[in-house]
């Protein structure tokens, strides 16, 4: 099943493009999944109809979904949540304590788990995902690696451990200081379900960002350090679609000085952006219902697929130069100021701005030197030593 994460600034209409791919899939004869993900939902009012927490046919082959965050938290999260709420209750109220044990990135992580379930029924050939603005998405994608890292290094050693002092404690202490083994055990699932996201968001083959810009300077520049990100983080960005552009009729008049602006953000989303660009152009009124959304993504994408792969990339690779290994990894718009690598055994650490990434390295390239680390034309290169 190809999967399409339509991801943007707040306010771009994300949203609307995102309902517009689908109903464009659907009209092509995909049999389509629509899920939204984002916490602030509004599937609903680009449809012009009620879409919840369960699968709703909207249109012939079209299902949509607004993921209940919430109820997805519950399910994956509540035995683990039983035992930390038990610690923080003396020292904060409910309310608080609920609001602590939720990190940043997980709600969107938990609702992506949705993906998997949609995959599992065998009934579609896309998922169009309407994923929650850049941020809360960078945040969802930085989660799984921590989470990794954690359960690699420390968690067996933990697990040992609780299990010896358990009895001890429990005589001491009774009560709910030593977690139960059902908490291990919750956790430990939890981690399997995020590796199974994680293993879909990162499969180039059939998963791919699609980001939306409007051509206005704020917007262009998020978007790029956007575009950096995602490749940060291993995940490949197909197209970039361009939403609300002025058309040809107010190049004069009132919107002269805007169509000129427009212009200048147009050539500069041209140059930042090495994939293909999709235009949809300011309507005259809201895109509000299913006819009107088909209308839109025929617009957007004329005669394409809106599930076909625009752009084939593996933002990060390995290849051989000689007798040095080189990884490489796409990172365009990103400057070597705000580029920092380190190494840490048999990890490299990569850090761009406010983004971060640990990168495992393959056994072939453990203990080996790093001889450069540059980044030219978008991309960083590291080469090992021989």
């Amino acid at each position: 099943m190809r999967v399409l994460l339509l991801t943007g600034k707040g306010g771009v209409g994300k949203t609307s493009l995102a309902a517009a791919t689908a109903m464009h899939a659907a009209q092509q004869g995909r049999r389509t999944f629509l899920l939204s993900t984002d916490s602030a939902h509004s599937l609903g009012d680009a449809f012009a109809r009620r879409i919840g927490a369960r699968p709703v046919e909207v249109a012939p082959r079209l299902v949509a979904q607004e993921v209940g965050v919430l109820d997805e938290l519950d399910r994956a999260w509540s035995e683990i949540q039983e035992w930390l709420r038990e610690l923080l209750r003396e020292e904060t109220s409910e309310l608080v304590a609920e609001e602590l044990l939720v990190f940043p990135g997980m709600e969107e992580l938990v609702s992506l788990r949705a993906v998997r379930e949609v995959e599992a029924t065998g009934d579609f050939d896309l998922c169009v995902v309407d994923c929650a603005p850049t941020g809360d998405t960078l945040r969802m994608l930085r989660f799984p690696d921590a989470l990794r890292l954690f359960m690699e290094n420390f968690w067996e050693i933990k697990r040992r451990g609780v299990r010896a002092l358990r009895p001890i404690v429990n005589r001491i202490l009774p009560g709910k200081l030593i977690p139960e083994e059902k908490f291990f055990d919750a956790f430990e699932r939890l981690y399997r379900e995020v590796e199974d996201v994680r293993q879909i968001l990162l499969d180039g083959d059939r998963t791919t960002a699609r980001l939306v810009v409007n051509p206005a300077r704020v917007v262009v520049e998020e978007t790029r350090r956007s575009f950096a990100y995602l490749s940060l983080y291993g995940v490949a960005t197909d197209a970039v679609l361009v939403n609300r552009v002025l058309p040809d009729v107010a190049a004069g008049g009132y919107f002269a000085r805007w169509a000129q602006r427009q212009d200048e953000e147009l050539a500069e989303i041209r140059a930042s952006f090495p994939v293909p660009l999709l235009y949809a152009p300011l309507r005259p009124h809201e895109v509000l219902g299913a006819e009107a959304l088909g209308a839109l993504g025929a617009e957007l994408y004329g005669d394409r697929d809106p599930a076909a792969l625009f752009t084939r990339a593996r933002p990060i690779r390995l290849r051989k130069r000689g007798q040095h290994a080189l990884l490489e990894i796409d990172l365009p718009g990103a400057s070597k100021e705000e580029l920092r690598v380190t190494r840490n055994g048999e990890r490299l650490l990569v850090r761009v701005r406010d983004a971060e990434r640990v990168v495992t390295l393959p056994a072939s390239l453990t203990g080996r030197e790093i001889t450069s680390a540059r980044l030219e034309d978008g991309v960083l290169e590291v080469s090992f030593a021989p």
